[in-house]
């Protein structure tokens, strides 16, 4: 906190009448934004306004305190942004009123009445005040139970009154931080923030306070540093080598930038504003100096050049973050383990094994994200591999991206079976994708002003790329269940994500994008040795990108004539497949709110119609699916079951149950289930393993909050590892969930084993007693030796109906009962589940739903209360 004396300001002096005091201050504070308004838009002219506003309030709060009968020994304190002696125009002015311990504020008296009368005081003078009145011992008190109040109190500084009251409240507060409660506080709100924002700082009406990028994600560092005494500006972090001394200047030269953008948007709305919507948007460029050309809007120009220093500032927050998390929370030297020559994993992210990798071998930077793609258990790029990346973008150059080892690299990126999304992501985070694909980097950060894209052309592409690499992935089908089923057909995906890649890389040229992107992607795929079959269907994907969706929702599919024109352009079953999981990635990548089922139901009749035209057959609809159900029916008649054993149990269950479970497990549970489907009692079956050691367990009952949960508290209980789990809800809301678990302790044999477990759990299922508390294991040496720092991410699904819930962890036992108790505790309900142990670590992912979630206040105590369940014992 600081503790800087309340400057003199503007003449004002005490006692003054309310009414001189408001129109001094008004004509003060109008003088400022007048010289800022007028002043040329640089760093120096912003300071000057914000420094000079808050000197303005500063003098006027000590000649309102001046005139007022506070109580003796009370002072007046700055808080939050104010305490910086930082104002921006139209910001509140956050102030404390601090009273010794004893005053009774709230109690009718003087001492009532006199902060009443300085808080009306300050409302009439013109200052839009938010204020707190607290004793120091409320003031602990609430700092204890509220991480905002906490960091508010944590920027405050001195205006008026009694210093040793303050000094104290300074000195208790410093002694209360918990410095590593509040890290992890302040990283679950930015978290939380950043998903509200969309993960993007590319949204076309981005919050540049707020938003992913913004000058919050700034203060968070700083809030951060404060606290754990690191240091209050760039240059203190950069000395203590948190920072370089370049990316020291990177942060205060982006800075600058967000607060003269932020400062122009107050003073041309002419109130609190701090979203850059598009009516503002061409005001504060030509504030600027921007001026439009046919080429390009002023707004674009402006646009532009906040897109780049939020991903500047995403990128060094990365770095910065990861640098603190390990000041605060230890280094985790000891748990690494060497990938390759080049490359280590560090607790979960990737390192490079020296800092001048890249420049000694640049063909390690697209290896960068092949290793991250083909190595299991790692969920990022350290700080270090960050800021390497960060300081080589000057070595990808035209001879970079001619090398035949790169674009051998490149090709094999997007040739490997898993991790496109994200790597691709991470590629542009860092700057890797548009210094590799030259055309890319033209559309980074570049606007679409139509009523559909909700993103810049970049994230939009890339949010395409997700929704292709989505249909391959058996757990996201019941989002996409057609297309996942043509998805199963399909021989080399990568085709289809070049054409996402593409399909819109020539925007804001001018002239048509389609062609124009068509022409890009036969030079990409020609440089990278693609057949010339290959080459023409994704060429014609980039050049037909638009045609299947304007057909479908613009033209008369009863038109004969319109389906014979639109069946002569596709030529045949592939091109037309192709271009139907492209066009429905494009239009679900455009905006949430773009989608329907209606758009869907159009493009779907357009495909069948145009298949049957071409001379084919309708899509054998859950192709692969049906193969494994078929092999399924005759395991059940080599059991001598009856024909159509399975069906009752079948018709109630969603496609992703069939894509997650072999024929085995299909033909297992028919045999198990047929006659139970509409059971009101638990049904456990369980026997040997079919892959490796342990069990297999089925549990099917009706669903209920807790039953996730009482599972695994009897597995904890009985001494069982649960090494996997596939949880499904059937139509008519019954629970069928498969576990793989392994137990050292137990002698017996399977048959007596699983016999043991399916009376046993169906006993404790049927049960509605209190949870038991999970049992705390013992942890193995690796464990305590090198512990491994817990990460929560809750992210909503494609439709917004359900969460992504991922924690990544060191194991133990009951470690999956501790979470289970969370859920069951919010009333969260599961979906789905996918349990992975890799060696020492868990990677577990829920999919969820419940109404706590729906809640900010009660996300982030599940989010919190999830962590406190994974940490590691004290």
């Amino acid at each position: 906190m600081g503790s800087s004396p309340p400057l003199a300001g503007a003449g004002l002096s005490a006692p003054r009448g309310i009414a001189a005091l408001r129109q001094q201050f008004r004509s003060d504070k109008q003088a400022l934004i007048d010289e800022f308004r007028a002043a040329r838009p640089t760093v120096t002219a912003t300071t000057r306004l914000l420094h000079g506003l808050a000197r303005a309030v500063d003098a006027c709060l000590l000649a309102l305190w001046e005139r007022a009968a506070m109580p003796e020994g009370a002072s007046l304190v700055a808080v939050g942004g104010y305490g910086r002696a930082e104002l921006f125009p139209y910001s509140d002015v956050d102030v404390l009123v601090l009273l010794p311990d004893g005053v009774e504020a709230y109690r009718p008296g003087p001492v009532k009445a006199s902060i009443e009368a300085f808080i009306t005081a300050c409302w009439d003078t013109g200052l839009e005040i938010g204020s707190s009145v607290r004793t120091m011992a409320e003031c602990l008190q609430e700092a204890a139970g509220d991480v905002t109040v906490q960091t508010s109190l944590l920027e405050a500084r001195l205006l008026a009154g009694a210093k040793p009251l303050y000094r104290r409240l300074e000195k208790a507060l410093a002694a209360q931080m918990d410095t590593s409660a509040f890290l992890r506080a302040k990283t679950l709100e930015m978290r939380q923030r950043h998903t509200k924002f969309d993960d993007t700082p590319y949204s076309l009406e981005p919050n540049c306070k707020e938003s992913p990028g913004g000058l919050r994600d700034l203060q968070v560092l700083i809030w951060i540093a404060r606290a754990a005494g690191l240091g209050k500006t760039w240059k203190a972090l950069a000395a203590r080598g948190l920072i370089t001394a370049f990316e020291s200047r990177q942060l205060q030269r982006n800075e600058g930038l967000l607060k003269l953008i932020r400062a122009r948007l107050h003073v041309i709305a002419g109130r609190r504003e701090d979203r850059l919507v598009f009516d503002l948007q061409t005001a504060v460029a030509e504030s600027f100096g921007y001026q439009s050309s046919k080429a390009q809007r002023a707004s674009e120009v402006l646009m532009r050049r906040y897109y780049w220093a939020a991903k500047a500032v995403s990128q060094l927050n990365q770095i910065l973050l990861l640098n603190l998390e390990e000041q605060v929370n230890g280094s985790q030297q000891g748990l690494m383990r060497q990938i390759n020559e080049r490359f280590l994993d560090r607790a979960g992210m990737l390192e490079v094994a020296s800092d001048d990798l890249y420049e000694k071998n640049p063909h390690a930077i697209l290896e960068t994200f092949l290793v991250y793609q083909q190595t299991p258990g790692i969920k990022g790029l350290s700080a270090r591999t960050l800021r390497a990346l960060y300081n080589a973008r000057e070595l990808m150059n035209s001879a970079f991206r001619r090398d035949p080892a790169n674009r051998a690299l490149f090709m094999s990126i997007l040739r490997q079976p898993e991790g496109q999304t994200h790597a691709f992501r991470l590629m542009n985070q860092t700057s890797v994708l548009g210094r590799y694909l030259w055309v890319f980097r033209r559309i980074v950060g570049q606007m679409q002003h139509d009523l559909f894209h909700v993103y810049t052309v970049d994230q939009h592409i890339l949010m395409v790329l997700r929704n292709v690499r989505r249909f391959f992935i058996p757990e996201h089908a019941h989002e996409y269940p057609f297309c996942s089923q043509l998805a199963a057909q399909w021989d080399k995906p990568e085709l289809l994500y070049i054409a996402a890649l593409f399909h819109d890389v020539a925007k804001g040229r001018g002239g048509d994008h389609s062609d124009l992107g068509a022409t890009e992607v036969k030079r990409f795929c020609r440089e990278h040795g693609l057949s010339k079959t290959d080459t023409e269907l994704v060429v014609f994907l980039v050049q037909h990108h638009l045609t299947l969706s304007r057909v479908a929702q613009k033209e008369d599919l009863s038109d004969p004539e319109v389906i014979e024109a639109f069946v002569a352009k596709m030529g045949d079953a592939r091109h037309l497949t192709a271009l139907y999981l492209l066009t429905v990635a494009d239009i679900r990548g455009t905006s949430p709110k773009v989608w329907n089922a209606w758009k869907g139901k159009l493009l779907e009749d357009l495909y069948r119609i145009a298949l049957r035209a071409l001379g084919g057959a309708k899509p054998n609809l859950h192709a692969d699916i049906e193969a494994r159900k078929q092999e399924a029916r005759e395991k059940l008649a080599l059991h001598s079951m009856l024909p159509d054993t399975e069906a009752p149990l079948w018709q109630t269950l969603e496609i992703s149950y069939f894509a997650r479970h072999e024929a085995g497990d299909l033909a297992w549970h028919a045999r198990a289930l047929w006659r139970h489907v509409k059971s009101e009692l638990p049904i456990v079956r369980a026997r040997p393993s079919p892959v490796g050691e342990g069990l297999q367990v089925l549990v099917y009952a009706p669903d209920r909050p807790d039953l996730f949960a009482r599972i695994c508290g009897y597995f904890d209980g009985a001494g069982f590892n649960i090494l996997d789990a596939k949880v499904h809800t059937t139509r008519q809301d019954y629970a069928l969930d498969t576990f793989q678990v392994i137990s050292t302790g137990l002698e017996l044999h399977h048959r007596d084993l699983a016999s043991l477990v399916e009376t046993k759990l169906a006993q404790a299922l049927a049960a509605s007693g209190p949870l038991p508390e999970p049992r705390r294991g013992r942890l193995s040496r690796r464990v305590k030796s090198f512990p491994f720092t817990p990460r929560i991410a809750l992210r909503p699904d494609e439709r917004a109906q359900h969460w992504l819930l991922s924690i990544s962890t060191s194991d133990r036992a009951g470690l999956l009962y501790a979470i289970a108790l969370v859920l069951a505790r919010h009333h969260i309900n599961l979906q789905l589940a996918k349990i992975s142990t890799l060696g020492e670590r868990v990677e577990d992912t829920f999919l969820v739903d419940g109404a706590a979630l729906q809640q900010n206040r009660a996300q982030l105590q599940i989010e919190s209360e999830l962590l406190d369940a994974i940490a590691l014992p004290a």
